[in-house]
């Protein structure tokens, strides 16, 4: 980004006319007039003295600070010399009087007529287009500006507060370069979770300092409330946008952390990342691109960086498939879903075609007399066998408990999960202390699973597994209980669908409830996804912190719900460009994520 140089506090005719009159007048004419070669005097407009500042306010249409955002007007007069590096968005300060500062941004630019003429006319195109440049000084140049904040120094202390105080007019106006003074006015903490580095049109905002470069951290701390990873992170991009690139950089930065839990412990977050693409196993390895150079640069930021040990990649057997994994080298353990997850989850095996009535009949009925007869050892062809008895069909339709057209129903619509329970493997709930480990990172790849439902299946299981013993006052397993936990879901669109079907309103249910709980349970949920129009709303409405990245769709860009200043930036942005919006963190902002993934990323 091109520095801006020192400028003006002042441009214009006028001014220039007046010091030429004034030393006229005194007899030293000769020091700012000459004669030129057409008999015309030359006078020169340039004042006297240094340059300090990007321009300054104008009141020709009038200042207005208001409590309406809309209803705020400033506008400054920006100097030729300093145009051509002035861009939407860049961050400006406007001092006061008595020391304090107005820290805004600019919202808008505009080139107005200097003089009354009309430059739309075809002598003013010819000649125009006969000439080298543009004579800046023939125009107005001018920026409107949004106010942000208004800083003021609480002793050592640089603070901030809502604008209520406009500045004067020809107030000098200059951009923001101090750390300090950035950070304060868009509320960015100075610790926390590493995102990226601020910036401004695609371009790193920089700074005086060492590094030059501004980094956007997430709240992680306890004292203005719980960390931001426990209030949900909305990852949104299209395909080919940066989503996993990102999401590895940043799921990189939790591993390591401690949390406080309600009974005075600081265990290690653990995560659980369902993959489907089978790409985050990898952050077990270094990435072989990473060069000493970007270490350093990660070292000095505070960036964790390098392949993480504790890596294990849960894979769930299937039927009639097999996993590969020569692209990472993560321990790799297999596990199967018993059947008797069921009994709590019905709706694993409803899909979305069973009614209400049928959905009463399978857990009213059906799966509560096979737990009788079985217990929890029961299986799922064992269940079907169950189902098959004639018998069975017959004394609940002539008791008036199930019709028998209720019961066919049901009976067809369960079968088709042969591949997902009770698979040559252990059991994941025999597996507890593997798959949720302090400090540990799970991840669950899906990729070598073809049948879109059995997939679908399998991670609602886990996760509804890992979201019931949380949420539980008497759990079965304390150490999902007693452990901070990121549940991390790519392509949750696939999951968290708004849909009128029984399971579609259970697992969304159950989601919300998790999200609402998260907070107190130290549970945060780690959502990606291309389509986040079709996250379902209830869920939505929890996330605190969204990421978006480029996205081309209309409806999905609508869907995320940021500014609107930055929602018309978002179908252009570079792969690894972001804008975040966290209105418990800091204003809303557009990042440039690591150039280079903190772990291994790729197939090659």
């Amino acid at each position: 980004m091109s520095d801006l140089g020192d400028f003006t506090d002042f441009d214009g005719e006028d001014a220039a006319d007046d010091e030429a009159s004034a030393t006229s007048s005194t007899g030293t004419a000769d020091e700012t007039v000459a004669e030129s070669d057409d008999g015309f005097e030359d006078i020169d407009v340039d004042p006297v003295g240094a340059d300090s500042g990007l321009g300054v306010l104008s009141a020709a249409d009038g200042l207005r600070i208001s409590e309406d955002a809309e209803e705020c007007h400033l506008r400054a007069y920006v100097t030729a010399a300093n145009r051509s590096a002035v861009r939407i968005g860049k961050y400006l300060l406007v001092p006061y009087p008595d020391g304090e500062r107005l820290f805004c941004r600019i919202s808008a630019l505009e080139y107005a007529q200097e003089f009354r003429a009309d430059d739309a006319t075809e002598i003013h195109a010819r000649r125009a287009m006969r000439q080298q440049g543009i004579d800046e000084q023939d125009f107005k140049f001018m920026a409107e500006l949004d106010p942000v904040a208004v800083l003021y120094q609480d002793g050592d202390e640089l603070k901030r507060r809502m604008t209520d105080r406009v500045p004067k007019p020809e107030t000098v106006v200059r951009e923001a370069t101090d750390k300090s003074e950035i950070k304060t006015g868009l509320k960015i903490p100075e610790d926390g979770v590493f995102l990226g580095h601020l910036s401004v049109g695609g371009e790193k905002v920089r700074t005086s300092a060492e590094p030059p470069t501004i980094d956007y951290r997430l709240k992680d701390d306890y004292e203005d409330g719980d960390p931001l990873v426990f209030r949900h992170t909305l990852v949104a991009g299209g395909t080919g946008s940066g989503k996993t690139h990102s999401s590895k950089n940043v799921l990189r930065q939790y591993l390591g952390r401690t949390y406080e839990m309600t009974d005075g412990r600081s265990p290690e977050l653990a995560v659980v990342q369902f993959d489907p693409q089978d790409e985050y196993a990898q952050m077990h390895d270094d990435n072989p691109k990473l060069t000493d150079e970007f270490a350093r640069r990660c070292e000095r930021e505070g960036v964790a960086y390098g392949g993480y040990d504790d890596t294990i990649a849960f894979v769930p057997k299937v039927a009639g498939t097999e996993y590969n994994a020569s692209h990472h080298r993560a321990e790799q353990v297999e596990f199967t879903v018993p059947f008797s997850l069921v009994y709590e989850n019905p709706w694993l095996i409803a899909g979305s075609s069973l009614n209400d009535n049928q959905y009463g009949a399978l857990v009213n009925t059906f799966l509560k007399r096979f737990k009788r007869e079985y217990g929890e050892s029961g299986t799922y062809d064992q269940f079907l066998t169950f189902l098959d008895d004639p018998a069975l069909k017959e004394e609940l339709h002539e008791a008036g408990d199930v019709h028998e057209a209720t019961f066919d129903a049901v009976k067809r619509r369960v079968r088709g999960f042969g591949a997902v329970f009770d698979q040559d493997a252990r059991p994941i709930t025999d597996q507890i202390s593997q798959l949720v480990r302090d400090g540990g990172l799970t991840v669950i790849p899906t990729y070598h699973i073809t049948d879109s439902r059995t997939a679908s299946t399998i991670v609602l299981a886990v996760s509804s597994l890992l979201i019931d013993q949380k949420l539980s006052n008497d759990p079965t397993y304390d150490r999902i209980k007693e452990t901070p936990l990121v549940l991390g879901m790519d392509e949750a669109h696939n999951f968290l669908t708004d849909a009128d079907s029984v399971q579609a309103r259970k697992v969304i249910g159950k989601f919300t409830e998790a999200a609402k709980q998260g907070r107190k349970e130290r549970l945060g949920l780690y959502l990606i996804t291309q389509d986040p129009q079709d996250i379902a709303d209830p869920v939505f409405k929890q996330i605190n912190t969204t990421m978006v990245l480029n996205l081309g769709d209309e409806d999905a860009i609508k869907a995320v719900n940021i500014p609107s200043n930055l929602e018309s930036k978002v179908p252009y942005m570079e792969k690894g460009q972001r804008v975040v919006y966290s209105p418990d963190n800091s204003e809303p902002v557009e990042l440039i994520g690591l150039s280079t993934c903190v772990t291994r990323h790729g197939r090659d």
